[in-house]
């Protein structure tokens, strides 16, 4: 690929330190969390050490790791996810973050439960069952349990354990996957969440579980440690979903969020350069800074021309031009970029950007997603 813009844009655009709360981030370049399923029996291991290291090695600012399992029976469905409880898996978590401090890096788990998404008899706890707000999985069939008020305490405090936890073993703040149709994104969606009591309703309301989790967590913290929170307005059954259909809609969902204790957004898009609403070119994440005041990381196909999605489908993407992304964060529109699959194909991504080696860049090989480079 020719590069088309100068090499000292690129590195002052993106080499820039932010504070999100306490935490000083390097540069503007975060690793997206991607499920990976190297962590038998959900412990990460010398390769998932070794995998964080060389990308925060190369460059990259803040890794948010793939999504960690809470410590609640229903909260997953393999044995090959990384849990972030047990002392065991807790030990290596451990490792994970001192082996990228000592690369140059910062790193927050993504805590994680996904709901209905479970089916009966998964792994890692077969006779859990599969819990959501109204039993009602993504494609509205009800074969899940509702959850309780006993049942929602229990997650909440879950959350709060794993973030305490996270601060405990030396991570630098956490991410709450609000997103993709898992559990607290299965509240915010009035398609998932049927509920007539506090929990249901408007959008504030179905917003309350997920800010109950943002409380408990930052109470279980300290104050200057980040809370960042994930969400998306798609669910992975559902592309075209959508939890508000305009800003009104959206700001009634992120402000008790905002006000319960989140220190940043990561807004979760497709395609970064979309616009999300009608009548303005912000994306999803230029809204909810717009919204919320907050600092807010972009993502989606960051790097690449080809949407994820046809990743899974075992397509490869060609590299796509920075260009519009630099100028958005120039002009403010959002703070911080994630980049999942590119980083995914070549550790040396951030390297390599930052240093305008452009031409170095090699398109996306949906063979990456099988190995732990």
């Amino acid at each position: 690929m020719t590069a088309t813009t100068p090499a000292s844009r690129t590195a002052r655009i993106l080499s820039r330190p932010i504070a999100l709360n306490g935490l000083t981030v390097p540069n503007r370049i975060v690793m997206a969390p991607m499920t990976r399923m190297f962590s038998p029996g959900g412990v990460p291991g010398e390769d998932v050490r070794s995998y964080y290291a060389r990308r925060a090695a190369a460059g990259v600012g803040l890794i948010v790791t793939e999504g960690t399992y809470v410590g609640h029976a229903s909260a997953g469905q393999s044995d090959r996810v990384p849990r972030f409880h047990g002392e065991e898996q807790l030990a290596g978590w451990a490792k994970v973050a001192e082996d990228v401090h000592a690369a140059g890096g910062t790193i927050v788990p993504q805590l994680w439960h996904i709901g209905t998404v479970r089916n009966q008899g998964d792994a890692p706890f077969p006779d859990a069952p599969s819990h959501g707000p109204s039993g009602l999985r993504i494609d509205g069939t009800a074969d899940a349990t509702p959850m309780t008020q006993a049942d929602i305490d229990a997650v909440i405090g879950a959350f709060a354990r794993a973030a305490a936890d996270a601060e405990r073993i030396g991570f630098d703040g956490v991410e709450i996957h609000g997103a993709h149709g898992y559990l607290l994104d299965q509240f915010f969606w009035a398609h998932t969440n049927r509920r007539t009591d506090g929990y249901g309703g408007d959008p504030a309301s179905r917003a309350r579980f997920a800010a109950e989790i943002v409380a408990a967590v930052r109470d279980a913290v300290s104050p200057e440690f980040p809370v960042i929170f994930r969400y998306s307005q798609w669910k992975q059954e559902a592309y075209d979903a959508r939890l508000a259909q305009t800003p009104e809609e959206l700001e009634a969902i992120l402000t008790p969020l905002a006000e319960a204790g989140v220190d940043a957004f990561h807004a979760s898009t497709r395609r970064y350069w979309l616009p999300e609403f009608d009548g303005s070119d912000l994306n999803l994440a230029g809204w909810t800074k717009k919204l919320t005041g907050k600092p807010v990381i972009t993502v989606g196909s960051v790097g690449l021309d080809g949407d994820f999605v046809h990743a899974f489908q075992g397509e490869g993407s060609p590299v796509r031009g920075l260009d519009n992304l630099l100028d958005r964060l120039e002009a403010d529109e959002f703070d911080m970029v994630a980049v999942g699959r590119a980083l995914l194909q070549d550790p040396q991504w951030a390297a390599k950007v930052l240093a305008d080696r452009f031409e170095e860049l090699a398109p996306y090989d949906a063979a990456a997603v099988k190995t732990l480079s």
